[in-house]
């Protein structure tokens, strides 16, 4: 090769070097379970989690985030796909009893992860799927051994672009987990005897290091169960952080927690140190994954989004899940880092949705030309970049009972309002209706009270489901 032709040759190479280096990574990490108020950060919840306060001030941290539907897979499945539960068909948990509807993650949706990895990102998956419907004869562990089995493995067809896979269907043993690897088959799955994030985070900063030596973007999900239920399965070293922890003064003026005494008040007293100490514990490897992308050099230009699927109530409310309207079941943590491109801020009014992280991450990196015609969520990447503050968004509510899809709730979340119809195939029956402003605990039900505001919403409503296409709209009467 003669020197022009070699100095062309270097051109070339620095130029695709170049190019490679403006695609912009990402890691996204969703814990499972964790209400919108604890972080320490928000000033809310007496929980302690400096990494995320630290991500949180190096970012943009949404304090009105909310899940749509607040439940696993409908909610996990919205963000994979950017459609709304009657579009992408995941409307309850993945688990036997909905697995005769075809309740489970199409392999035909099209995910931001398919997108990525067409654009030649590397892809990996650690930790919590929840998205495909277990089948008989079920995976031999112990959640699949009662009524319901709720535990299954995802075919590598099944797996939307993602190359690195260690993963799980659902299982809520956090001290000793299983995972199924890369290459195993359904019936090749191990255990690990280690909590559960701090393993998924080891896996973790083991892909980020591979990458470091070469040009190619990379796309990362660290999905960890905590602080999902099994709260007493947690290192005693995080339960110590929360032993003096004077629950009564906590419960002080929270006239949505039960007294000390009732079925939900002790719940919420007996789980809520398990609880905090999770989420620390979660905090702490979340913090050894910011240290690893900076000693890489791979922080300025990573989008790292912490997220999750949902809240849960814990009591609150005469409630111990999440599959309801309320504040702490709705309203996730949502902070969102990209040091080349955002300045940090605090946003208490843009309501981003869990779901709508499909069309908003990807015209961030620069393809929202490929964002399908399929996805229904909105994307927020403009109020990101700009930091235009959104004060007009609604988000939708949803619950939808598998087996019978005219019974369950419609809902708008707006600025102000929580509003929810329920019905019972498809007669309405029940009108919730809360005015946050005035009643930020959603303790008075005011529906009987402003029959026009009622009204007016229920309009608002059945625009909503009308645009998205969602046959409950033919029950709501004018």
């Amino acid at each position: 090769m003669d020197k022009n032709n070699f100095t062309f040759v270097c051109l070339i190479l620095s130029s695709c070097y170049i190019n490679a280096q403006k695609k912009a990574n990402l890691v996204l990490i969703i814990a499972d379970q964790w209400r919108g108020d604890a972080l320490g950060c928000m000033n809310k919840e007496p929980v302690k989690t400096p990494n995320l306060d630290k991500l949180s001030s190096e970012g943009i941290c949404f304090s009105n985030a909310v899940s749509s539907y607040p439940v696993s897979s409908p909610a996990r499945a919205m963000m994979m796909t950017g459609m709304y539960p009657t579009h992408n068909k995941v409307v309850h948990n993945c688990n036997s009893d909905s697995a005769p509807y075809s309740n489970e993650l199409s392999q035909s949706a099209v995910c931001w992860s398919d997108i990525l990895k067409r654009e030649g990102y590397s892809t990996a998956y650690i930790g919590k799927w929840h998205l495909d419907s277990p089948h008989q004869p079920y995976v031999n562990t112990s959640n699949n051994k009662g009524s319901t089995a709720w535990n299954e493995w995802c075919k590598p067809e099944r797996r939307h672009g993602f190359d690195y896979w260690v993963a799980y269907g659902t299982y809520d043993d956090h001290l000793k987990p299983m995972y199924w690897n890369t290459t195993a088959p359904r019936d090749s799955f191990y255990y690990v005897n280690q909590w559960g994030p701090e393993y998924e985070t080891n896996l973790a900063i083991d892909y980020l290091n591979k990458q470091k030596g070469t040009n190619k973007p990379f796309a990362m999900v660290i999905s960890m169960n905590p602080p999902h239920t099994g709260y007493n399965l947690v290192p005693e070293q995080y339960k110590n952080m929360y032993s003096g922890l004077d629950i009564e003064e906590l419960c002080e003026g929270h006239s949505d927690i039960p007294p000390k005494g009732s079925l939900y008040g002790n719940y919420f007293r007996d789980n809520i140190r398990n609880y905090y100490a999770c989420i620390s514990g979660v905090d702490e490897n979340i913090g050894r994954i910011m240290k690893q992308l900076k000693e890489n050099d791979q922080w300025e230009n990573t989008i790292v989004v912490f997220a999750s699927d949902h809240g849960v109530c814990m009591g609150n409310h005469q409630q111990i899940g999440k599959n309801i309207y309320y504040e702490e079941a709705m309203r996730i943590p949502l902070i969102i880092s990209w040091p080349k491109k955002l300045k940090s801020r605090k946003d208490e009014k843009t309501m981003i949705s869990f779901a709508d992280l499909y069309p908003t991450l990807l015209s961030l990196m620069g393809y929202r030309k490929d964002i399908p015609k399929t996805v229904q969520t909105f994307d927020l990447s403009k109020t990101i970049l700009e930091g235009k503050v959104k004060t007009n968004m609604i988000q939708p509510y949803y619950y939808i009972q598998y087996n019978e899809p005219t019974t369950g709730f419609r809902g708008l979340r707006t600025k102000r309002y929580t509003f929810v119809l329920h019905a019972t195939k498809g007669f309405v029956d029940n009108v919730i209706l809360f005015d946050r402003k005035k009643d930020s605990r959603e303790m008075k039900d005011i529906s009987n009270f402003y029959p026009k505001l009622v009204n007016s919403l229920k309009r608002e409503l059945k625009k909503w489901l009308i645009k998205t296409e969602d046959p409950f709209a033919a029950y709501l009467i004018d």
